[in-house]
């Protein structure tokens, strides 16, 4: 059980930190957005419950095999997930972030595939992680074509 504590608070407490450090700001309050865009509170609570999803679904993996090929797709999505929000809202490179979120969801979709036949809850904990990032997709490409 320590190691699974390990898990959440280390990937929600970096996802937190992450969010803290890179704000959107007055430079994305100033950019045209679709009628889509879900409230600011949204996002948060989002990411809050999607983390914990992440960290147990890692720590699943962890246990079974800790430098197979699904973990590696797992520390890949962390790391691209990670990567979004400095390069959007720090360094308002709105088509890079959109190259993050695919390359994101290619990483989610791949440990999904990688740990459905050895593991199908750690897989079906990235599902709704899977379908947040493709709306978010969606959404950063709809930021940027109207920017």
């Amino acid at each position: 059980m320590f190691q699974l504590l390990v898990f959440v608070v280390g990937v929600v407490g970096a996802g937190w930190l992450i969010g803290a450090t890179n704000l959107p700001g007055d430079w994305y309050a100033g950019l045209a957005k679709p009628g889509f865009v879900p409230p600011n509170w949204a996002f948060p609570v989002a990411w809050t419950i999607l983390y914990v999803l992440i960290a147990v679904a890692g720590w699943r993996t962890f246990r079974r095999e800790p430098s197979g090929k699904p973990m590696l797709a797992w520390y890949a999505q962390l790391a691209l997930n990670f990567a979004w929000s400095p390069v959007m809202f720090t360094m308002h490179q709105i088509g890079a972030a959109l190259v993050i979120l695919i390359c994101l969801f290619v990483a989610i979709v791949s440990y999904i595939s990688l740990e459905r036949p050895r593991d199908r809850l750690a897989a079906a904990l990235f599902v709704p992680y899977a379908a947040w990032v493709a709306f978010a997709g969606v959404l950063n490409a709809a930021i940027w074509r109207l920017n």
